[in-house]
């Protein structure tokens, strides 16, 4: 296969299909997501054996437990991703509404229409759900998408492609709208990341070295994340029946995900009541702790069974584990919380347990992360649960779309101006 060619190709037939879905209604756009979503569930028991067959591969080739979990799918996974794509036709379109139209002095009307972006490249590892979830929130916000998935979920990839298509031929919509690259071949990622003529934007969803691989040689706009270091800080003035289990949630309910709990900062004040207890919990999950000096004295001395104690290094305040591992720190106040987040979060998610009302309001003023919450596990920062729908992807980037990328940020706003005949002066 020559590549460039290839790409070239899937590039010239999403910029046209691309037109033709900027101008497509709501009701043609959400037929054809409620009919991919039957296609899915039609052909689940396919869908199973594809992934079977990825799996099968990827755990011969010695792929990391985190990307392996994000691989699987299973039967209640393919109903998820069905659902998705129902729900995401249930949100209201964004492409076309009109916002702040104010009258000039000279007689004129200006406002901004929302419209679509064009074509969006994606790029993602293992996750085979992203697939269903990126055709859905593309088509709807009126995008023509390039869908370039993992080697390791080539063949579950290629099947619900396969339902993509089905759902967009159902509607009478473009059979380009949405593509999967069908060559595993990393030439085709350099490929998609330099055709500015013919893809818009594109979104990187993987490890940290793909995500800086596409920023450094792309010459397309990127949204994109590199890390989630996510951080929860137990203020003195926490509801103690709400700390342990919202660390418990913000770290153990899933490991391998970029809005779980990588740092947890403990006020000084509280840290010998409550530090043990949550490290009790953290202990029976199997999670190691890599602890200040401060805290790693008080733990040793609370000598809790089967705790994994490491000595934090300066590393570990910036590390995105994806693993049962966690990095802990005693800090002074929300003053010294807040200036820990900000020199070493990367932008993603924070959470603070207060009851104090101005410190919730000063953290979430002063933390610089795209998202920030008071009494809540980190791993609401999600589209899902914004009620956004499926999600792109979350974006730590401040222009644009910050934060989980749902329908409006796949769109952009134009300048409209309603006039009477009037002229300038």
């Amino acid at each position: 296969m020559d590549i460039q060619n290839y790409m070239q190709t899937l590039g010239r037939q999403a910029r046209a299909a691309s037109r033709a879905l900027a101008a497509a209604s709501t009701a043609a756009k959400n037929d054809a997501l409620f009919a991919m979503a039957a296609e899915i569930r039609a052909r689940r028991d396919a869908l199973l054996a594809a992934n079977a067959r990825d799996v099968e591969e990827a755990r011969a080739a010695g792929l990391e437990p985190a990307l392996l979990d994000r691989l699987m799918l299973t039967g209640k996974g393919i109903e998820s991703m069905a659902a998705g794509l129902e729900q995401v036709a249930a949100l209201p379109d964004p492409v076309g509404e009109i916002t702040d139209v104010k009258r000039r002095p000279s007689g004129i009307q200006v406002g901004k229409m929302r419209v679509p972006l064009g074509v969006i490249g994606i790029i993602y590892e293992a996750r085979p759900n992203v697939t269903a979830d990126a055709a859905a929130l593309c088509l709807k916000s009126g995008n023509a998408a390039i869908l370039r998935g993992g080697r390791e979920a080539i063949n579950a990839n290629r099947a619900i492609a396969a339902c993509v298509r089905a759902g967009l031929a159902a509607a009478g919509l473009p059979e380009h709208a949405v593509q999967v690259v069908e060559t595993t071949d990393r030439e085709a990622v350099g490929a998609l990341i330099t055709m500015p003529e013919f893809v818009d934007i594109i979104v990187p969803r993987g490890g940290k070295g793909l995500i800086e691989r596409i920023s450094r040689d792309a010459k397309v706009p990127v949204i994109k994340h590199l890390d989630g270091n996510c951080h929860v800080y137990i203020d003195d003035e926490a509801d103690p029946g709400k700390i342990v289990p919202i660390v418990e949630n913000a770290k153990t309910q899933r490991y391998g995900t970029c809005n779980t709990a990588e740092s947890l900062l403990v006020a000084r004040d509280i840290a010998d009541l409550y530090l043990p207890e949550i490290a009790r919990m953290l202990a029976a999950k199997g999670v190691e702790m890599r602890c200040c000096a401060e805290s790693l004295a008080l733990l040793r001395e609370a000598a809790i069974d089967g705790a994994t104690l490491v000595a934090a290094t300066e590393a570990d305040w910036r590390e995105e584990y994806l693993a049962p591992i966690i990095a802990v720190k005693i800090v002074a106040d929300a003053d010294e919380a807040i200036a820990h987040i900000n020199a070493y979060s990367s932008g993603h998610t924070e959470a603070i347990v207060t009851e104090n009302y101005t410190k919730a309001m000063r953290f979430l003023r002063e933390v610089d992360s795209a998202s920030v919450m008071v009494n809540a596990s980190t791993r609401f920062a999600d589209g899902f649960e914004y009620g956004l729908g499926a999600e792109i992807g979350i974006s730590t980037d401040k222009i644009h779309a910050r934060g989980p990328v749902g329908l409006e940020g796949l769109t952009s706003q134009k300048w409209i101006v309603f006039g009477n005949g009037e002229v300038r002066k």
